[in-house]
């Protein structure tokens, strides 16, 4: 079978963990029960391994479509001939339905005959582990052959056979027939609620109201609305509803250039990307996620060997040690190898941090609710860490792997960390040493200005003593370091384009001239930064060329309204997906131009 593009996959979850499911009918990617356990399907990286889980027309030659259920996060596909039409839907349980980790495939044919084939074929541990499949009754149970890793089991309203540890049925079914199939983790031998025969229709209502309930709660009414309350649903389903973390993206593994080694595991929990969605999520009204992410943060304060110092990224569960490794015998995505788990990064040293976490923090203090006193001191701590450390050296927010440098987004994010800490302790009255750090803050001003403009280049750059320029420059205006129409950020910004971009898309950077990442090949077009251009065209008073940008960025979204990480010159997708990092851009653009475009109607 040939690998599907990205872009043709819908995505699924239960706050625990994620799923793709393509227009052909087939989950291809699945790590079960959570967001960074191992694969049982993987095909999406290795379409020979990996294992999947199929239901499609027997016969080749229908069209599809794919949908989700208006305001859910419940998928539809829909298979469409002269002789009839299938749809399937995809969803895990949420709410108080879920007992345990679920996945529901109901196939129902809205006329037919249809005539329909199903393999369920998992692999364990990213395909490294056998296992042997035995059906009884109407079940079918995948038991690994390493008794650590949870059995899975079928539940089948049809019979199956097995082959070679594969269930596959052929069916027919009629106008207005129905079907549910229900793969659940096996955790002990008493009677599932998944075996009532009303189980999945339940569970469909009771996730169904779930989103539509959570959903409800936004509260932005302006421009796009749909497309803005898709990107919160997507980042709802990246966050852990166990933990309070979130997670970066759906997946690992996944080329930033084909043929390429840029393949990241992204199924992790980064401090700068878990804090710009909290605060992305706070600005649409969603609280109690930047609550239980703030929750989250304060334990990993609390066990920090090092008071008031945070790695830059951890598991979903809090845990530290992220080492990477490469899976050899999978081939990777359309054969871009390696195909990587862990992530190297995690002991890098990133200074940018606690700006972005202050700066979430400053906005959940502001808009949510008060924080702790406990928490103010964890960040107070960070902050004279902050003082003591900003002229240090480090990897950057893009986690080069060709050595440290004085980077410019660094510098920008400790003034946030500084700017936003004087914030809160000034609002609440906190005890701070406000003197020191309001001279420090003024001392990241200054060298930012002496340090990284590039007379040459008319433009802030990358790195202290280059001539590169960043798309993470795009930053200062939205962090409001800079005016967004200051003489010297108007030419950065000319300068961004000319060098940058790509009809509406943004490089984050030029490899070949940029500080090295350590790696050989090219890069795609990144979303996150697409999104801060617009916003910044909007906010120097371009509203108008925004607008535009933005509309042709909506149309290199996919069917379902997601974004991968990046984007190459044709608009396939690249990189990890969904991103959050993309999503949570969009929705910060979005409200800005909706903002501008309001007050030129006045």
């Amino acid at each position: 079978m040939a690998y599907q593009p990205l872009e043709n996959y819908g995505f699924i979850g239960d706050l625990h963990t994620v799923a793709l499911a393509g227009v052909d009918g087939s989950i291809d990617y699945m790590c079960f029960p959570h967001f960074d356990s191992s694969t049982v399907f993987g095909a999406l990286l290795d379409d020979d391994l990996g294992g999947r889980f199929k239901i499609a027309p027997a016969v080749d030659g229908s069209r599809y479509k794919q949908m989700y259920l208006p305001d859910t996060n419940v998928l539809l596909t829909r298979f469409l001939s002269v002789d009839g039409v299938v749809e399937i839907t995809d969803f895990m349980p949420v709410g108080e339905m879920r007992h345990t980790h679920i996945l529901i495939r109901r196939v129902h044919a809205v006329r037919g005959p249809v005539d329909l084939h199903l393999e369920c074929a998992p692999r364990f541990d990213y395909a490294r582990v056998g296992h042997r499949a035995e059906a009884k009754g109407d079940e079918v149970r995948f038991i690994p052959d390493d008794d650590s890793i949870p059995t899975l089991r079928l539940l089948c309203a049809i019979p199956v056979d097995v082959v070679d540890g594969d269930a596959v049925v052929d069916f027919t079914l009629q106008s207005g027939e129905s079907v549910d199939f229900v793969l659940e983790t096996v955790e002990s031998e008493e009677r599932s609620p998944a075996e009532a025969s009303d189980y999945a229709e339940k569970a469909l209502q009771h996730s169904m109201q779930f989103w539509r309930g959570w959903n409800a709660t936004m509260s932005y009414r302006g421009r796009w609305q749909d497309m803005i309350s898709r990107s919160a649903l997507t980042l709802k389903l990246l966050a852990s509803q166990k933990y309070g973390s979130i997670a970066a993206a759906g997946t690992f593994g996944i080329p930033e250039e084909i043929g390429g080694e840029r393949n990241w595991d992204y199924r992790f929990t980064w401090v700068r990307d878990a804090s710009f969605t909290a605060a992305s999520l706070i600005r649409l009204g969603f609280t109690e996620e930047a609550r239980s992410f703030i929750r989250w943060i304060e334990q990993r304060f609390d066990e920090s060997a090092t008071p008031g110092e945070l790695q830059i990224m951890y598991g979903i569960d809090g845990r530290h040690d992220l080492t990477e490794e490469t899976l050899d015998h999978l081939s990777g995505y359309r054969d871009s190898a390696p195909v990587r788990i862990g992530n190297g990064a995690y002991d890098q040293t990133q200074l940018d941090i606690y700006g972005e976490l202050l700066y979430a923090v400053n906005l959940y203090d502001e808009l949510v609710e008060p924080i702790s006193y406990a928490l103010w001191k964890d960040l107070s701590v960070a902050t004279d860490w902050v003082c003591d450390h900003w002229r240090d050296t480090d990897e950057g927010i893009w986690e080069v792997r060709g050595g440290q440098r004085e980077f410019l987004y660094s510098r920008l994010t400790d003034w946030v960390a500084l700017d936003r800490a004087i914030r809160i302790a000034q609002r609440r009255s906190f005890p701070a040493p406000l003197t020191r750090w309001l001279q420090v803050r003024d001392d990241i001003h200054n060298e930012i200005y002496t340090g990284f403009w590039s007379e040459h280049k008319q433009a802030f750059v990358q790195s202290k003593g280059s001539d590169t320029l960043d798309a993470s420059t795009l930053m200062m205006p939205l962090v409001d370091f800079i005016a967004p129409r200051d003489p010297r950020w108007l030419s950065t910004l000319d300068a961004v384009e000319r060098e940058l971009v790509d009809d509406a898309l943004v490089y984050r950077y030029r490899p070949d001239t940029a500080a090295s990442d350590g790696l050989e090949g090219a890069e795609g077009t990144f979303g996150i930064c697409s999104f801060w251009f617009v916003e910044c065209l909007a906010r120097s008073g371009q509203v108008d060329k925004a607008r535009l940008f933005f509309e042709k960025l909506h149309g290199y979204a996919n069917h379902l309204g997601l974004y991968a990480e990046e984007l190459d010159p044709s608009g396939r997708f690249l990189g990890n997906y969904p991103q959050a990092f993309t999503h949570l851009a969009l929705v910060n653009s979005a409200l800005y131009l909706n903002e501008a475009l309001e007050r030129q109607q006045r």
